[in-house]
């Protein structure tokens, strides 16, 4: 019984062969740039807090407690909660802070949210707090009043000085969304926030990423 030896470079095309079969995205021929691995979340209602913010809602000498790390380097969900009030009222219970602290305190919310709380959110880049309504914010051990702060983030995609390249795309340049999905939907005018500490994520509020069915998204892809 006569049995066929195959050399290494002939192992090697079948395995490449069969893996682009079966997963194309992954494996490449020589000379074709990786695609990036493209990730879309919804980021709900949250808030960003100044360290001090934190210890008047919280307590002196309190430091946030991570739950759980977000995709972003160093970034988490804490396990404190707030609780915010608008002109209206209303209130909006189990606001979850975002670690860690920041050199403002911010609130992000839906445009639902803001109807339901009386509040005008402008649409701004985190951090962006120009002409920005505020709110109260209440925790545990005090309440703060906010004089701005109090947005909706704008839609944006962070990325990687390698990601912004495949992309052809800078620091603070638009990118377009489109959503494959039982709803499907192109999102125009993502933000791109370049940075060598940042992973190629899109972040859309829960309002957008409802309308698009994002959760049961079958594909999703930029493009300008």
């Amino acid at each position: 019984m006569s049995t066929l030896a195959l050399d290494r470079p002939q192992i090697e095309r079948l395995v490449r062969a069969a893996l682009r079969k079966h997963l194309p995205d992954v494996v490449r021929p020589p000379g074709c740039s990786q695609v990036p691995k493209l990730v879309a979340n919804i980021s709900a209602r949250h808030c960003h807090l100044t360290h001090e913010d934190v210890e008047r809602l919280f307590g002196p000498g309190r430091k946030l407690m991570p739950m759980r790390y977000l995709y972003q380097e160093k970034e988490f969900a804490a396990e404190e909660t707030v609780t915010v009030s608008g002109p209206r009222q209303r209130v909006i219970p189990g606001l979850r802070v975002l670690g860690p602290c920041r050199k403002a305190s911010q609130v992000e919310l839906a445009f639902t949210d803001g109807i339901s709380l009386g509040i005008d959110l402008p649409v701004r880049i985190s951090g962006d707090h120009r002409e920005t309504p505020g709110c109260w914010l209440m925790g545990p051990a005090g309440m703060i009043q906010l004089q701005a702060g109090v947005i909706r983030a704008e839609r944006h995609v962070h990325m990687g000085p390698a990601d912004a390249e495949h992309y052809g795309v800078r620091h603070q340049d638009r990118i377009h969304l489109r959503v494959q999905s039982r709803c499907p939907t192109v999102l125009e005018n993502l933000v791109c926030r370049v940075d060598r500490a940042y992973k190629l994520e899109i972040h859309l509020d829960t309002d957008e990423g409802n309308a698009c069915d994002l959760a049961n998204a079958t594909k999703i892809e930029l493009f300008k």
